[in-house]
């Protein structure tokens, strides 16, 4: 009964969290300090260190993966509290970024131009997704709910190494088109 309770405790800020992060995002996003006039340098050095952070988060749940496969339970706990210690600091990043740096265009062209925003927006799409997932599936470990733990982690874990894959592979094919 207090796992339930926690679990409840839990659920409005799940809710709160999963609906505030992607609104309060999309419109920094649209914020450009410099061409509101704050004297603040572009932070362009950002781009690779936020996709590095992306690399390393999809390593972090691949080894978390392993981990409690193996049965060591510590280390699973431990990978995963960096995993979102790594997701959160990629979203400082990148809307810092973004709010000191003109967006950049894709100059691609055919066919790898549609993969390109193919990758993008799935990125995109299920990067919002991932937001309640991840805290409902770290919840259920904090109250101790291991089976209905496993049972959205078998969902949250591609998903989730989905979006840290593709953040990396954006940063890739955008990368040559950077202005620095």
């Amino acid at each position: 009964m207090e796992n339930q309770n926690l679990e409840k405790k839990y659920n409005k800020w799940i809710v709160t969290l999963s609906i505030v992060i992607p609104l309060v995002v999309a419109l920094l996003f649209g914020v450009n300090l410099r061409k509101l006039g704050f004297d603040v340098q572009p932070l362009s050095f950002l781009p690779p260190i936020y996709a590095t952070v992306n690399g390393i988060t999809a390593i972090l749940l691949i080894l978390a993966v392993r981990a409690i496969k193996s049965g060591k339970v510590s280390l699973h706990e431990n990978l995963m509290k960096t995993a979102i210690a790594c997701s959160a600091a990629f979203l400082v990043m990148y809307v810092a970024y973004h709010m000191t740096s003109d967006s950049t265009k894709f100059g691609g062209e055919g066919v790898i131009k549609y993969v390109y925003y193919f990758i993008l927006v799935t990125h995109i799409i299920l990067s919002i997704a991932i937001i309640p997932l991840v805290l409902i599936t770290y919840v259920r470990a904090l109250a101790q709910v291991f089976d209905k733990h496993r049972k959205i982690a078998r969902i949250t874990f591609p998903i989730w190494l989905y979006v840290a894959v593709t953040g990396v592979v954006v940063y890739l094919m955008i990368s040559p088109y950077y202005v620095y």
